[in-house]
């Protein structure tokens, strides 16, 4: 097996009785630093694989494999081993196969940090290598339940009805080759009408992707694929399989490839690629599922009715503030999101734009103090051992904007409510996207429209109009000639003041 490039390291001698000897991360070496990382007590081997989960990434690793690592720790059950399944990339298979699908994850925080190995992931496959074993998988009765990390673009929605868009190469090829299947939809539904003739009771598809009632959209994908398929296909998964949403919370940053080594001589432990995340962890699912439920409730996951209110908690608050700031921090030329939260003057505006602007338009979500999670939100911002980099915040803002700040502003306007702060935050967009920060060094526009959004915000410059007729975008923002003319106003203002003045000059608070 072709060995994982990512984080190349060759331990080299270590001097000083109170360093770990380095072991390569694998089953049989878990002995060797217990005493330094929490290793499963687990009986590996008992775990049922019931849960398959496509795009395996950092996030998934932090977060959804960790609560149900948990459940096996706590001996609550065995039954909900869980699967991973790639289908664009072979590097995380050749990261996990050879140490026998184990990984570290390190919680740091300012206070410190800890170490765990993961055990719960029993197996991984690349789909493309083996697309009759993955669908072997999804139809074995023993999978109960299929979790998905695909991005809001994986969908395939169309932006403006919400319906599944067929018009795909690989959605086609789906269609005409269902047993060889490209496309996560290609597998599901595939595996469903399986398991429908077989008899066997379909698997529930939980969504963990970071967008609006993400079961929804799940189901609106799966159900309009299967349409194109088969009528009869289609209403049986809409009748019998279920969707529930979920709301997904812990701060992943991608992992430098230094922490191999780092965790290595710390721990002891040679893992191929750790994951580093902060110590605040949710998640929060709604209560339907078509063939059973995992324990997780015993773990920390809550349970609900119904999971727009945490939703909006969530992409409102923290989502919209990543925006925020990633975008008028990396104009002033910081580069993590712990040096913007350094400075009093993004603290403050955070502050109120949380505050005065964003909470007045959310629902309570039951059993939540909000203030407390603002409070907690700052703190999270804040901490250096994450050190979460702005470019990672200010990736693909065409998805981001449009679901997490933008109904806050749209919201605010029709009501007649305060949004000068949400204004300086898009107007901090349109000015990033000319593609230099306000000293003229470059910035990377990571976002599948980049070239087009580049062009139309350098022609408007200060004007926002060209970026504002993106419709798909910004609906009818652009009609209301007041709000154009704030925008303008507040491009001009970072053209002339700056962010951080122009930041002091919104939320009246002196610069430092």
């Amino acid at each position: 097996m072709t060995q994982v490039e990512i984080f190349p390291f060759s331990p080299a001698p270590i001097s000083g009785s109170s360093l770990p000897e380095i072991h390569p991360l694998t089953e049989r070496s878990l002995g060797h630093y217990s005493d330094q990382v929490l290793v499963p007590t687990y009986d590996r081997a008992a775990l049922t694989p019931a849960v398959v989960h496509f795009s395996v990434g950092g996030f998934h690793r932090a977060h959804q494999l960790l609560y149900f690592d948990e459940v096996a720790e706590r001996r609550i059950s065995d039954g909900w081993g869980v699967v991973g399944v790639g289908l664009h990339s072979r590097t995380m298979k050749e990261a996990l196969a050879p140490q026998d699908h184990l990984y570290t994850v390190v919680e740091r925080s300012p206070d410190g940090e800890r170490a765990r190995v993961v055990g719960v992931m029993v197996d991984y496959h690349f789909a493309p290598d083996d697309p009759a074993r993955v669908l072997d998988l999804l139809t074995d009765e023993r999978t109960r339940m299929v979790s998905l990390t695909i991005t809001g673009s994986g969908y395939r929605l169309s932006p403006s009805s919400g319906t599944f868009d067929a018009d795909d190469v690989d959605i086609r090829a789906d269609l005409r080759c269902p047993e060889r299947p490209r496309t996560v939809f290609g597998y599901l539904v595939e595996a469903l009408d399986r398991r429908r003739r077989a008899g066997l009771p379909p698997f529930t598809v939980v969504s963990c992707d970071n967008m609006h009632r993400n079961g929804d959209a799940a189901r609106a994908a799966v159900v309009g694929f299967a349409r194109l398929r088969d009528e009869v296909l289609a209403r049986w998964i809409a009748d019998r399989v279920a969707f529930p949403s979920s709301m997904v919370d812990r701060i992943t940053p991608h992992t430098p490839p230094g922490e191999r080594e780092a965790v290595a001589r710390r721990y002891g432990v040679d893992d191929r690629w750790p994951v580093i995340t902060e110590p605040f962890s949710q998640w929060i699912i709604e209560d339907t599922f078509s063939n059973g439920r995992p324990p997780l409730d015993q773990v920390g996951v809550r349970f609900v009715p119904d999971v727009a209110a945490y939703e909006l908690m969530k992409t409102r608050l923290l989502n919209a503030s990543h925006c925020a700031l990633g975008y008028l921090g990396s104009l002033a030329g910081l580069a993590t999101l712990d040096q913007v939260m350094t400075e009093p003057v993004f603290v403050h505006y955070i502050e109120r734009l949380m505050d005065d602007e964003v909470t007045p338009l959310l629902p309570q979500p039951e059993g939540i103090d909000l203030d407390e999670y603002k409070r907690t939100l700052l703190q999270r911002f804040a901490n250096p051992a994450i050190s979460d980099g702005l470019p990672r915040l200010c990736r693909r803002g065409s998805a981001k904007m449009p679901h997490h700040l933008l109904p806050s502003l749209e919201e605010a306007l029709s009501s007649g409510r305060p949004h000068r702060l949400l204004t300086l935050a898009l107007a901090g967009w349109f000015r990033y996207l000319r593609g230099t920060d306000e000293a003229g060094e470059p910035l990377t526009i990571d976002d599948p429209h980049a070239e087009r959004l580049r062009i139309l915000a350098r022609a408007g410059g200060t004007d926002p109009r060209p970026l504002l007729g993106l419709r798909p975008l910004f609906g009818t923002l652009g009609d209301d000639a007041d709000f154009v003319d704030e925008l303008q106003q507040a491009l001009e203002r970072l053209d002339r003041d700056g962010v951080r003045a122009s930041l002091a000059t919104g939320t009246a608070v002196p610069l430092r």
